[in-house]
């Protein structure tokens, strides 16, 4: 029997049994680091190997310049110090300088700065200046007293590039030889020294040295140097000193000089802080007004809503410029308290101001918004009703809906038009007895007009169940009534509505049957529900009571007939030779044609060949046979295709035709 583990032995079993999980894991990322390490070393090798043939090339007596130069470039990825001295070899060559400074710039080896800073002494002109450049880039700390003996260089593009380059540099030395060269440098170097200046400053700043940088800043904007130099540092010292730079800001928003006013709103929107924010604001009138509208759209941009108030405040009390200003604004950081300000402006008299207050109004993002509109649309009047109108209609806000048909009722014309206008966008099911009803009971022919185009819309959004409601308006005792009447019930559709539409081709108003025959004519529209309405097509085809009307008919069966996707291509022919000998109009022949050319079968081709005899549709035949015998048509043998190409071709009097026809027929083998 086995003995019982005591729990000691327990735990030193359990231990041993998971100590060769932990022994399994060990091992497998042993093997994964061998892994990385192993694969390392293989593109250490591979970027080894790729040096030392590009070294190669650039070591080569023979090899060509554009051959180094594309060497050198190379070297930009793969080099290392062991490339530094071939490339710094080609310091002095003007040819290939420039391609050999690209590879010391990026090489992360000491040597390489050493490389230029050795090199500087035997230059001159560009080469001098491109190396210079070169350190500036690598900000070599080593090279600082190397390019300050090169500030007082006769050479101003020599000086000014050392400037530039203790600038990228920095720190507290460079920044003391600059400032010592400032009284002395010639005219032209002054900007580089300037330049440099402003940089190094903001090396100072990004570190955290906001005095040493706001030193900088100040002597740079007090010296006698290019204004853009200025403008530079302004916008640092400014930046340097945060909410404290506010003044100076407030100096440059108020100078006569552009770029000042332009550096102002540019750190205007860069200087952090709500106190920054509200300080801004409070100074807004301080400028002049043209300015004001300037400063606000700035300040606007900070995405602080500690400008809100300010904004509005503008928006109610401000010169023009400045409420259309504060206006556009809100749309992106505006909020319900901002509607009542909003309304005024969208329901007052001038129309720039409301213009953009409802454009505000229908865009600004801020949820609870929508509540506030509708909440407010219940009990407004006015001008204000007519604005919250529409406004709820351009927020597409269908549970104002009930607010807005009340209105439509309003004493106001405006407000009518607005509500109606309202429900033709929004409106759906629920909206379609009380539109029967007014369009039933108006007088005037133009809100007749904008009634009946609401519940066309309304119809087409409810459906076939809209048809009941509007059917008693197919009985109306006036004509014009009748005919919204059957616009609407095409846009509902379903059997009821066709039916009624049907009806009304004896109607006893002549203006009625044709637009009984017009809707009918374009019921397949509405399919594929109402396929039904061949039949009463097929019988204006046959018996309308005017040629428009057999045109019609005859337009609207043949798109049935091609649209249905339940027919089969022989059953459409068949359909289509039922109905061909009824069409005595050359309109209605065409039509025909139409069809016959998208059925791909033979007994279409052969109907086709037969209508070519047809002077009314010879053309339209013609074109149509060339369309589909030019193809590989299942069941057409090459001489049915052959003979419907060659009667095309003496038939067709368009030479294009002639020309397509004789083509297929060459290419028929």
């Amino acid at each position: 029997m086995k003995a019982m583990l005591t729990p000691h032995m327990q735990t030193k079993s359990s231990f041993r049994s998971g100590s060769g999980c932990f022994a399994s894991s060990i091992a497998m990322l042993a093997g994964l680091a061998l892994l990385l390490l192993s694969g390392h070393a293989r593109a250490a090798e591979n970027a080894a190997g790729k040096e030392e043939k590009f070294l190669a090339v650039l070591q080569s007596s023979s090899a060509p310049p554009q051959e180094k130069a594309m060497a050198c470039k190379q070297l930009a990825i793969y080099g290392s110090g062991k490339s530094v001295p071939a490339l710094a070899s080609l310091l002095g060559n003007p040819e290939l300088a420039s391609w050999a400074r690209i590879a010391l710039e990026v090489i992360p080896d000491p040597s390489a700065d050493k490389a230029l800073r050795d090199a500087l002494p035997g230059l001159n002109g560009r080469l001098l200046v491109g190396a210079i450049n070169s350190i500036g880039r690598r900000r070599d700390a080593g090279a600082v007293a190397a390019l300050v003996t090169h500030l007082k260089h006769a050479d101003a593009e020599v000086a000014s590039a050392a400037a530039a380059a203790l600038g990228q540099i920095g720190g507290l030395d460079a920044a003391s030889a600059l400032k010592s060269t400032m009284a002395t440098a010639q005219p032209e170097v002054k900007s580089a020294v300037a330049e440099g200046l402003v940089r190094a400053a903001e090396q100072f700043l990004a570190s955290g040295k906001k005095s040493e940088a706001m030193e900088l800043y100040d002597f740079v904007r007090k010296s006698d140097v290019p204004k853009q130099r200025i403008a530079e540092a302004i916008r640092g010292a400014i930046l340097a000193r945060g909410e404290a730079g506010v003044p100076l800001l407030l100096d440059q928003l108020k100078s006569p000089d552009k770029t000042m006013v332009a550096i102002g709103l540019r750190v205007a929107r860069e200087l952090e802080g709500r106190a920054v924010t509200a300080a801004l604001a409070a100074a807004m009138k301080q400028l002049e007004p043209a300015r004001q509208p300037l400063l606000l759209m700035a300040i606007g941009d900070r995405n602080d809503s500690a400008v809100l108030p300010a904004v509005r405040d503008a928006a109610r009390t401000g010169s023009k410029e400045l409420q259309l200003a504060a206006v556009g604004i809100l749309e992106n950081i505006g909020d319900v308290s901002c509607v009542s300000d909003l309304l005024l402006l969208a329901a007052g008299p001038d129309a720039d101001l409301a213009k953009a207050a409802k454009s505000t109004l229908a865009k600004m993002g801020a949820a609870d918004v929508d509540n506030e509109v509708i909440a407010r649309l219940a009990k407004s009047t006015g001008a204000e009703r007519r604005v919250l109108i529409e406004t709820a209609s351009q927020r597409q806000l269908v549970k104002a809906l009930p607010a807005i048909t009340n209105a439509i009722s309003d004493a106001d014309p405006a407000t009518r038009t607005a509500a109606v206008q309202a429900i033709t966008a929004l409106g759906g099911a629920a909206q379609v007895p009380e539109l029967v009803g007014l369009v039933a009971k108006t007088a005037d022919e133009k809100e007749l007009d904008a009634f009946g185009q609401a519940l066309v819309a309304v119809c087409g959004r409810a459906g076939g169940s809209a048809a009941a409601h509007v059917l008693p308006l197919t009985k109306n005792d006036r004509a014009a009534v009748r005919i919204v009447a059957l616009q609407a019930m095409a846009a509902a559709g379903g059997p009821e509505a066709l039916g009624a539409v049907t009806a009304a081709l004896n109607d006893s108003n002549e203006t009625v049957q044709d637009e009984a025959v017009r809707t009918l004519s374009t019921w397949p529209n509405n399919w594929p529900e109402d396929t039904a309405v061949a039949l009463p097509l097929l019988v204006l085809v046959k018996s309308g009571k005017k040629a428009s009307h057999q045109i019609l008919g005859a337009r609207g069966y043949l798109e049935c007939i091609r649209g249905d996707k339940r027919l089969t291509d022989e059953q459409k022919l068949e359909k289509v030779k039922d109905v061909l000998p009824s069409m005595n109009l050359p309109e209605e022949k065409r039509l025909a044609v139409t069809v016959l050319g998208s059925l791909p079968i033979p007994g279409s081709l052969d109907l086709l060949v037969s209508l070519a005899s047809d002077s009314a549709v010879a053309e339209e035949a013609s074109s149509a046979i060339v369309s589909l015998a030019s193809k590989n048509l299942p069941g057409v043998t090459k001489e049915q295709r052959k003979k419907a190409l060659e009667v095309a071709a003496a038939t067709s009097a368009n030479e294009s035709t002639k020309k397509k026809a004789q083509e297929a027929l060459n290419n028929i083998r």
